[in-house]
C-alpha cells in the first residue's frame, strides 16, 4: 500500500509538470526587441557570486569607456542590479528573489556573474530560473582559433532537456527518477536560430549532434545537430527530426549528424575538428562540448556566452563562481577575459557593432597574462591593458 501510494503521488506530480509544459509552449509569442530602432537601451549588471563580483566590475569598466557618449546621452542606461546573490536567494528560498526578477525585467539586456547553486537540496540554478522567466531560449557560445583553423559557433537549446524540469524529478523507495523535456515549438525556434545565423554569416554547415542520423552529407552547405538519439529515442529523435524539417527551408546548407559521444572526441580529432562551423545541439549536451570547446582555446576561462530570447537577452561567462579561488584569497586574479568576451557580444546584440570589433580587435592583441595562482596580472590589469588598447 505505501508503495502503490507514492506511485500515486509521483503520477500526480508528473501530471502536474506536463500541464505546465503545454502551458509553456501556448506562451511561447515570438515578439522581438529592435535594438536597431530602439531609442535607449538599458543593460542590467548583475555581479554574481565568488569572482563574479570581480570579473564583472571589470567588464563594466569596459563598457563604459566604449559606451561613454551614449551613456552621457541617456541613450545607454547601465543599471546595477542587486540581490541575486547565493546568501539572499538561500535566505528567500528563491533561485531569483521575486524583487531581483522585478528589476531584471526592467532591462533590455544582461551582463551577469557566475551564480553559485547549491549542490542537492530543491534550490534551482539562478541560470535555469532566469532563462525560463526571460525566455532566453537560445544559448550561442563561439569559440576561435584561427592558428588551429577552428571558427565554431554552438547553439545549445536553454530551456528544455534535462535542465528545465531538473529540480523536479520524483524519489520512490529505492529509486529516483528526473524527466526530460523536447517540445515542437522549442526545438524549431533553436534550429532557426542556429540556421539564421549560418545564412548570415556565409556558413556552409550546420552540425546536429544527436544519435540519431537522419540525414547524410549532400553537398551542400553544413550545420551539425548532436544528440543521443539512438538512445533516448522520444525527445533526442524529436530534436533531430524537427531540425532536419527546419533544414529544408534553407537550402544552400548542409546538414549532418553526430551522436554526442563521438563528438566529443571529434572535437579533439584534426583535420576533422576544422570541417564544423555551426553545431546545434539540445540543452544537456551543449552544456558538456561548449565547456570542452572552450578548454581547446586555452579554457573556460577564455570564452564568452550569450543567452538569448525574442525580449531579453543576458550574457555571461561559461564557467562558474571558483568559491576555492575566493577561499585562497586570490579572487582579484581571476581572469575576467571570458566576460569581457560576453560584453562584446553585448555590443553586438544591440546594434553596436563598431564598439564590439573594437573591443574583439583590442582583446586579441593584449598581451597581459592573468593567472589564478597569482603569479601574473590582476583582473583589473588585464582590463587596463585592454581599455589602453581601445
Amino acid at each position: 500500500r505505501t508503495i502503490m501510494k507514492e506511485i500515486t503521488l509521483a503520477c500526480e506530480a508528473f501530471q502536474k509538470l506536463l500541464e505546465e509544459q503545454l502551458e509553456r509552449i501556448r506562451n511561447m509569442n515570438g515578439e522581438k526587441t529592435d535594438f536597431s530602432t530602439k531609442k535607449q537601451v538599458t543593460i542590467g549588471v548583475i555581479d554574481g557570486d565568488g569572482i563574479g563580483p570581480v570579473i564583472t566590475a571589470q567588464a563594466t569598466r569596459v563598457l563604459e569607456k566604449l559606451l561613454a557618449e551614449e551613456i552621457a546621452a541617456g541613450s545607454i542606461v547601465i543599471k546595477q542590479i542587486e540581490g541575486l546573490t547565493i546568501e539572499n536567494r538561500m535566505a528567500c528560498g528563491k533561485a531569483i528573489p521575486d524583487d531581483v526578477l522585478a528589476e531584471i525585467k526592467t532591462c533590455d539586456v544582461l551582463l551577469k556573474g557566475p551564480t553559485t547553486t547549491p549542490m542537492g537540496g530543491k534550490m534551482e540554478s539562478a541560470n535555469v530560473a532566469m532563462r525560463r522567466e526571460l525566455d532566453l531560449y537560445a544559448n550561442c557560445r563561439p569559440v576561435c582559433i584561427p592558428e588551429k583553423n577552428i571558427d565554431w559557433m554552438f547553439f545549445r537549446e536553454n530551456t528544455e532537456g534535462e535542465y528545465v524540469l531538473g529540480s523536479r524529478g520524483v524519489e520512490l523507495p529505492g529509486m529516483a527518477v528526473d524527466f526530460k523535456v523536447t517540445t515542437d515549438p522549442g526545438t524549431r525556434r533553436i534550429a532557426r536560430a542556429a540556421f539564421d545565423y549560418a545564412r548570415r554569416n556565409g556558413k556552409t554547415r550546420v552540425t546536429v549532434v544527436t544519435k540519431a542520423n537522419i540525414l547524410k552529407n549532400n553537398g551542400k552547405t553544413h550545420v551539425a545537430v548532436v544528440t543521443k538519439a539512438n538512445i533516448m529515442k522520444k525527445t533526442d529523435g524529436k530534436f533531430t527530426a524537427i531540425c532536419h524539417e527546419v533544414a529544408a527551408d534553407y537550402p544552400g546548407i548542409t546538414v549532418d549528424d553526430y551522436y554526442i559521444d563521438i563528438m566529443t572526441a571529434n572535437l579533439l580529432k584534426e583535420p576533422l575538428r576544422e570541417q564544423f562551423q555551426v553545431v546545434l545541439l539540445p540543452n544537456l549536451y551543449g552544456d558538456i562540448i561548449t565547456d570542452e570547446a572552450a578548454q581547446i582555446q586555452g579554457g573556460v576561462g577564455t570564452a564568452g556566452s550569450a543567452n538569448v530570447g525574442d525580449r531579453y537577452a543576458m550574457f555571461e561567462a561559461i564557467h562558474g563562481s571558483a568559491p576555492r579561488m575566493i577561499e585562497r584569497g586570490m579572487g582579484d586574479y581571476a581572469n575576467p577575459a571570458s566576460i569581457i568576451k560576453a560584453a562584446a557580444m553585448l555590443l553586438r546584440h544591440i546594434c553596436r557593432a563598431d564598439a564590439a570589433a573594437r573591443l574583439e580587435k583590442a582583446m586579441a592583441e593584449c598581451k597581459v597574462e592573468v593567472k589564478s595562482d597569482g603569479t601574473a596580472a590582476t583582473a583589473a590589469q588585464y582590463a587596463d591593458a585592454v581599455m589602453a588598447l581601445l
